[in-house]
């Protein structure tokens, strides 16, 4: 029996993918005083799709690193790409309402207001409340915003567009994360001709059902990183130090994760520093006003996330079952953590070689971008899937089979609203460190002659 041509299976994984979302957009139920899907039966059906999802995933990419490239391979990648997301983006968000906290700080900026000022439930804010974006601000009773100004500027230029052309917000403000995410993707393109690697492999991320949700579910702000972090790789990796520096500014003003991959991208050129602080307090500077407070929700979130007390972190929270921590753990816990990204760091600085020819460059730039991104991810573990989706940015030239599964898997994280239990991190950390250790070895007993250069294979 001849097998199926690649072509024809990637067709039958889109098409499962496109069925399986068709599925989960029916599972939300209206329920008064519950935002979306909430939490209970719908949820869980709901992960289970996403794991299922996760499964043709897989299978998807295999086939892409499996098989010849071809046009015509790479035009089925991009159309399942428009498809899948066009199917969701026109249902409301039902897995979180961090959407409308983004309209309302464009709204209060549109009104001359600094949004780091007030909290929404405000009485100075009163006359920009309406019913459908105001009811659906989380914490809104409590928490400033917590965004920084890049992603402040950009929710007022969407924002405030919408309400001139008379366009639905939420919707609106779903496009624009979008079309964002599609300069992430064509930076993505870009990064893979110069690693010399096939197109098609923009699947690595552009299927991955976790972005799908997220970004066209739910249009996080996360998808603005995204693109900034494309394009701070591509320009890196093109030797253009102010357009890198800028490009990461720009991405850690919109999610302040992405200053962790500031090694990964200097190369000895103080410039690249010079740019980073200049662009960063540049954009600080008009919301000045606000004092103090202009650092926003950011503190508090720490402190309800469990991550100044270490009860949040898994790999501390496993140690604390384990024997009896002091008081004290969680701060030498993130010192060790703060240490290991300052010797990681200086080690891709100052030891190893400056990039050779650029294909090699790409890949030692996505290396060192990986390796740093997983430090954060599995040091801080994070509770919200979404964070973990520009690990497939630097993936798409090194699919580690470790990084595919973490992303992948992040929707187990929805079955722990309350950050107490350890089952479900266990169950995404856990097979994480063992893939890991296998994505490793595997490049080990491939010929790197050391462990920092263990990823210049692919692995899967």
């Amino acid at each position: 029996m001849r097998a199926p041509k690649p072509e024809l299976s990637l067709v039958l994984c889109g098409v499962f993918l496109a069925a399986l979302t068709a599925f989960g957009l029916t599972l939300p139920r209206a329920v008064i005083g519950q935002f979306g899907i909430g939490y209970g039966r719908p949820l869980d059906f709901f992960v289970a799709l996403g794991c299922v999802q996760g499964l043709i995933y897989f299978v998807a990419v295999l086939l892409i690193l499996r098989s010849k490239p071809s046009s015509r391979l790479l035009w089925i990648v991009l159309a399942g790409t428009f498809l899948l997301r066009a199917m969701i983006v026109i249902f409301p968000p039902f897995l979180s309402n961090d959407i409308y906290r983004y309209i309302w700080d464009g709204w209060v900026q549109g009104a001359g207001i600094n949004p780091y000022r007030y909290i929404p439930a405000d009485p100075h804010l009163a006359f920009l409340r309406d019913a459908a974006v105001f009811p659906n601000i989380n914490r809104a009773d409590y928490a400033h915003t917590i965004y920084p100004p890049a992603a402040e500027m950009i929710f007022f230029a969407i924002a405030n567009a919408a309400k001139l052309l008379a366009a639905v917000p939420v919707l609106t403000m779903k496009l624009a994360m979008l079309a964002f995410e599609a300069g992430g993707i064509w930076g993505m393109l870009r990064l893979l001709d110069h690693a010399g690697l096939p197109r098609t492999r923009i699947l690595i991320y552009a299927w991955n059902p976790l972005p799908l949700w997220e970004f066209a579910g739910s249009g996080h702000v996360d998808a603005i990183a995204i693109c900034f972090i494309a394009f701070a790789l591509l320009a890196a990796v093109e030797a253009k130090t102010k357009l890198s520096a800028l490009a990461l500014a720009a991405a850690t003003l919109t999610k302040f994760l992405p200053a962790v991959l500031f090694p990964a991208l200097w190369r000895r050129n103080w410039k690249f520093t010079a740019v980073f602080a200049s662009f960063v307090i540049a954009l600080y500077l008009p919301y000045l006003t606000a004092g103090k407070a202009v650092l926003g929700f950011l503190g508090g979130y720490n402190a309800q996330e469990g991550i100044d007390s270490g009860a949040g972190i898994f790999l501390l929270s496993i140690a604390g079952h384990a024997i009896d921590l002091p008081a004290y753990a969680s701060k030498i816990y993130l010192a060790m953590l703060v240490a290991a990204f300052i010797a990681l760091g200086a080690i891709m600085t100052f030891v190893q070689p400056l990039l050779p020819d650029r294909a090699a460059g790409t890949k030692i730039i996505a290396r060192n971008a990986l390796l740093l991104g997983c430090l954060l991810m599995a040091g801080l573990s994070p509770h919200y899937p979404w964070y973990y989706c520009w690990l497939l940015i630097p993936a798409c030239i090194l699919p580690w089979s470790s990084v595919l599964y973490l992303v992948t898997a992040g929707f187990l994280l929805y079955l722990n609203p309350t950050h107490t239990e350890l089952f479900w991190p266990a169950l995404l950390y856990g097979p994480f460190f063992v893939l890991a250790v296998v994505d490793m070895r595997a490049a080990k007993f491939s010929g790197a002659p050391n462990p920092m250069k263990f990823a210049e294979g692919d692995s899967i």
